[in-house]
């Protein structure tokens, strides 16, 4: 069982940036690929970003390459995602997950983290 604690989201002009992290119980965290994910009002949760177990690879969905940086520490048991020049279309409800393959089939779910970006 792992539990996960988004932390981090706010209220930010566009252009700016945004630091979200996320806490994880247990102590198997580096066998879990994790996974940023957000939920926009009025629309389906959409994958943004992941990471594997050991750090090494990466990967992010069109709309935020460039812009978003999704890195973890193993030893800490956190994953963060750095978010740069924001814009209102990346307001939504953040979540954070831990899965054992980065593209598909996330297990556990944290509570979630707003993020707003204002024009």
């Amino acid at each position: 069982q792992v539990q996960l604690v988004e932390s981090g989201g706010g209220l930010v002009q566009a252009g700016g940036s945004l630091r979200l992290s996320c806490a994880a119980s247990g102590r198997t965290f580096s066998r879990y690929a994790m996974g940023w994910f957000r939920q926009a009002p009025g629309k389906e949760r959409e994958f943004v970003a992941a990471i594997n177990g050991g750090g090494n690879s990466a990967y992010n969905q069109d709309s935020v390459k460039g812009r978003f940086t999704i890195s973890r520490d193993n030893a800490k048991a956190t994953v963060h995602l750095q978010m740069n020049n924001l814009k209102p279309e990346d307001t939504a409800v953040y979540y954070c997950a831990a899965g054992y393959y980065m593209t598909r089939d996330y297990n556990y779910w944290g509570q979630g983290t707003q993020v707003t970006v204002s024009s």
